[in-house]
């Protein structure tokens, strides 16, 4: 606001000079005709001049029938006068006009005064901070005093041990005696280290909420201009303010942008992002004192960080911010949740063990998403089944229930998915089902998904065989009971490649390879050091592993064929109450599978009763015709399984 007041009073002073020099210059000029001044004295003697007014030496006076006119007299002539007396002419005698200096000089130097004018202020805006034009050597870090809807700890959940490192940075700033009495220094630099969405930026904001210092915020993308020189200029900059705000906190966002591993850029010339990293060396950790100023700073590729930039000393401490655990993800939801009416059915620990895998961001969505569904149905506050619809829309996509599907294509998907859910059920080990849909999800005809009961971060051998058989079960299931395949089961094929060629080239797990690597990931400079793998085996090696991927992906095909013929009546039991009802929850698979009532009909199939079994098998035969040469599942993705790698 003070910038745009004082931009309007400098355009109010330019228009008043303005409005002043318009009035001084434009006095209105009388249309006068201009005679000789014998001609004049002619007149005069004719009578036909009836007034005249004498100013110096210029005269101006009307004829007798109205016409004005002006001359100019001899200088110091006395008979002019005389003789318009004479005449009987009305002589009007006026001062003449004294033009002051001061107005001579206006006049005169005007030009040149606007001209300078013009380009003092040009130059006033092309200098100074903000949006001016050469201020790009200047820094762009904000800094935050925002007292109203500021961020604290208690803003921040399920990243408690990150919380404990980066308190500690307060209490260095708030007592630093407290620390110093012992020998200790405070930190020059924290990193923040953690995946998309965990919260390092909030985290940064709940330190400026917490410390009663200045906080400055900057992108490490704003660092990096057009203009060679610029970013170390704003680095300079940047501490140079800190000092002057000393103790004070500096964030950088995404410090990747400019802390690159040097030697990165192609070519053999100068790179621009590599003397800014030099300059941020030197600040952090160079013959200056830097006292008092605190860097943190996020990213999520700490891979490619520079090493002189992470060792100690510029970066005391690396604080891991990963994705949180079921108490967190529950203390997170309840942030989240503390403004929003919630019904008395909701249960956040059941949606924290829901959502494995969810960061802090995912859970924000997944909260606004349940209150939008609620909004939408009018509803007073959000309940539990606007969350759960909330997770399967934010986990498996949204409904497309106005995509045409042929009875043909809707029967595949159905036996495809039964597939999954049937061999996810029966192998032990495996992750739970929790729902199984032939409604369009995404890019998904249909979707198996499956919740883990707790994190994990190592699989076992034989969970990863069991999920080659899951993978491969709607493929089995389409061949068993339509007698054909389709290409629905394109990315199943393609995932269970992918984690069989992991088994057998990186873990480890074919006896045949034995607990070797394969292919050698090399960083390449002048691809930017990014990963590449080469090839360090043999040809007859790589026909063996080939051999050994083959092996394992067929070997779930066969597992999963094998479970689908023996259960070939839960197969289809589970197949017809999809097509009835278009989706199904672990409960109701575990009934139809157990033999309860699924569809309204008795549905015993397990143990003893044979001829329920075949009432069912029979309504199968009934409702849907099994003949080959079916409609093709398009480019279906059979998905829901969790990546059976760890990240």
């Amino acid at each position: 606001m003070n910038q745009f007041y004082k931009n309007l009073a400098l355009w109010l002073v330019i228009g008043m000079i303005l409005i002043a020099l318009f009035n001084i210059f434009n006095k209105p000029i009388a249309t006068q005709s201009e005679v000789i001044f014998s001609d004049f004295m002619d007149l005069v003697g004719k009578g036909q001049v009836s007034e005249v007014v004498v100013q110096g030496d210029n005269i101006s006076g009307k004829y007798t029938d109205g016409r004005s006119f002006q001359t100019i007299t001899p200088p110091k002539d006395p008979d002019v006068i005389k003789i318009l007396r004479e005449k009987g002419v009305r002589i009007v005698v006026v001062q003449p006009e004294q033009t002051s200096w001061y107005m001579n000089i206006l006049i005169s130097w005007f030009p040149m005064l606007l001209l300078l004018g013009i380009w003092i202020f040009f130059m006033r805006q092309m200098q100074a901070g903000g949006g001016k034009a050469l201020s790009f050597g200047k820094s762009r870090a904000r800094l935050l005093n925002d007292k109203k809807n500021k961020t604290t700890f208690k803003d921040v959940a399920g990243v408690d041990e990150a919380k404990e490192e980066l308190q500690e940075i307060i209490e260095f700033l708030k007592e630093p005696q407290k620390f110093s009495k012992l020998g200790g220094k405070i930190p020059k630099g924290v990193l923040l280290v953690g995946p998309p969405g965990t919260g390092k930026t909030l985290l940064a904001r709940a330190i400026a909420g917490e410390a009663n210092v200045p906080f400055f915020s900057i992108s490490g993308s704003d660092f990096v201009e057009m203009f060679v020189g610029v970013g170390a200029s704003r680095v300079r900059d940047l501490f140079d303010q800190g000092k002057k705000n000393s103790p004070c906190i500096i964030f950088v966002d995404e410090i990747d942008a400019v802390g690159r591993h040097r030697g990165a850029g192609l070519g053999g010339g100068h790179d621009e992002r590599e003397q800014t990293l030099n300059q941020l060396l030197v600040e952090m950790d160079g013959f200056e004192n830097n006292e008092g100023v605190i860097l943190i700073a996020a990213t999520n590729r700490p891979d490619v960080l520079d090493p002189a930039l992470l060792r100690p000393g510029r970066f005391d401490r690396q604080v891991v911010v990963s994705r949180p655990d079921v108490k967190g993800r529950e203390g997170i939801l309840k942030v989240h949740t503390k403004n929003i009416p919630l019904a008395d059915d909701v249960d956040l620990k059941v949606i924290a063990r829901g959502t494995p895998g969810f960061t802090g961001a995912d859970l924000a969505n997944l909260v606004n998403e349940a209150a939008l569904l609620a909004a939408r149905a009018d509803k007073k506050s959000v309940s539990m089944p606007d969350f759960e619809d909330a997770k399967d829309k934010v986990l498996m996509g949204v409904e497309r229930r106005s995509m045409v599907i042929s009875e043909n294509e809707k029967k595949t998907t159905a036996y495809h998915e039964a597939g999954h859910a049937l061999i996810a059920y029966l192998l032990p080990g495996t992750d739970p089902l929790h729902k199984v849909t032939i409604i369009p999800r995404g890019r998904a005809l249909g979707v198996t998904q499956q919740l883990p009961i707790d994190e994990k971060h190592t699989y076992k051998k034989t969970f990863l065989y069991h999920n080659l058989a899951i993978l491969m079960g709607g493929r089995a299931a389409e061949e068993i009971c339509l007698g054909q395949v389709t290409t629905g089961a394109g990315n199943d094929i393609e995932r269970a490649t992918e984690l069989a060629r992991k088994m057998v080239c990186e873990w480890g797990m074919s006896e045949k390879m034995g607990p070797l690597t394969y292919g050698q990931k090399e960083e390449q400079v002048f691809l930017g050091r990014d990963f590449n793998v080469q090839k360090n085996f043999s040809d007859e090696t790589a026909k063996l592993i080939d051999l050994e991927v083959k092996a394992l992906v067929m070997g779930g095909y066969n597992n999963a064929k094998d479970l689908l013929m023996k259960n070939r009546d839960r197969l289809e039991a589970i197949a017809l109450a999809l097509l009835d009802r278009e989706t199904l929850t672990a409960v109701e698979i575990d009934e139809i599978i157990k033999g309860k009532p699924a569809n309204g009909e008795g549905a015993n199939v397990e143990g003893g009763a044979e001829e329920p079994s075949k009432n069912i098998l029979g309504a199968v035969a009934d409702k849907i015709k099994r003949k080959p040469g079916l409609g093709d599942a398009g480019d279906f993705v059979g998905g829901g399984f969790p990546d059976p790698h760890p990240a």
